[in-house]
Formats: structure tokens, C-alpha cells, sequence
């Protein structure tokens, strides 16, 4: 039976993450130097303020960064801690969740239990080997388009300087 810190990558080495293979190395498609990490950020983002100002980023044509990828949730609060770190260890470089602003939650309270469980999780991911800086919860709302850019390139620029994941693991 596999240990925890063999999935985690506690003793292995970094190729053995997903997506972090010398071979699966992209050109890059954002103007930075070719050798330069490019990360690769899982974007947890609210239905009904967070993806709508992601919509609207797009449909203004704001730049965003490569290698991010969206994922439509009814309500930051939904996101489960287990998500996060299953998604660090599986490759993602950095993890996003993004949701209403506190007060303006669809579903009232959800952005509060997301915020909890943002605190917790910061304290836990050391444990588990992964940096907390990998890890952020914001609030943007549909109006926000440029807000929603600017807090993606935030993270990218935070987790670029990090390095990949699992590369102090061996």
C-alpha cells in the first residue's frame, strides 16, 4: 500500500508529477523568455460574481495569462479543502478560488464558510509539503473584469517565483 508521502511526492522525485515532464514543455504564448516557468493555475471561480467577471474580462478582451483554467462552481463555498490539495498534487502549480465579495453571497453565507476554510487550509498545506502562497482565496464580482485579470496575473507572478510544484521535493 502506497504511503501518503509517496503520493504527495514526499520522497520521489518531480518528474513523476503530471504535467511537469521535461517532454510536455509548451512554447511560450505571453511574449516571456522561452526558458522562464510558466505555472499552471486552477481557477475555482463563483457562478454568479467570479466567472461572470471572468466572462467579462474576456468579452474585453483583457490579457490574460496561458496555462490558467477555469472551473465554474455554484459558490466558492463548495470548494472542499481535499480540492485544493488534490489539485496541487496532481500537477497544478497554483490554486485560485474566487467568489462574491463578503455580504453578496447568492447564497448568503457561502463566501463566509470559503473564507473559513481558506484559513485553515493555509495552516494545513505546510504539513502536507506545499507552500500556502500556492493557495489563494479573493473576492471579485461580475463587474470586475480588469480585477479578475489583475488578481490572475498576481497569482502567476506569486507561484512563477515559487517554482513548480514539488521541485523542493527532490
Amino acid at each position: 500500500m502506497p504511503q501518503v508521502t509517496d503520493r504527495i511526492g514526499g520522497r520521489g522525485d518531480k518528474k513523476r508529477l503530471p504535467g511537469h515532464k521535461e517532454e510536455d514543455a509548451r512554447p511560450r504564448t505571453d511574449g516571456a523568455r522561452a526558458d522562464e516557468f510558466q505555472p499552471k493555475i486552477l481557477i475555482f471561480a463563483c457562478n454568479w460574481c467570479s466567472y461572470a467577471g471572468a466572462d467579462l474580462a474576456g468579452v474585453s478582451r483583457v490579457q490574460m495569462p496561458p496555462d490558467c483554467q477555469v472551473v465554474r462552481v455554484m459558490c466558492s463555498g463548495r470548494v472542499e479543502p481535499e480540492l485544493v490539495i488534490s489539485a496541487l498534487c496532481r500537477g497544478m502549480d497554483g490554486v485560485l478560488v474566487l467568489g462574491c465579495h463578503p455580504g453578496e453571497c447568492h447564497y448568503t453565507q457561502g463566501n463566509y464558510y470559503a473564507r473559513r476554510r481558506a484559513l485553515l487550509l493555509k495552516e494545513l498545506l505546510p504539513y502536507v509539503g506545499i507552500e500556502p502562497e500556492r493557495f489563494q482565496l479573493k473576492w471579485v464580482s461580475a463587474s470586475e473584469g480588469g480585477k479578475f485579470a489583475e488578481v490572475v496575473q498576481e497569482m502567476v507572478e506569486g507561484v512563477r517565483r515559487l517554482g513548480p510544484v514539488g521541485a523542493e521535493w527532490g
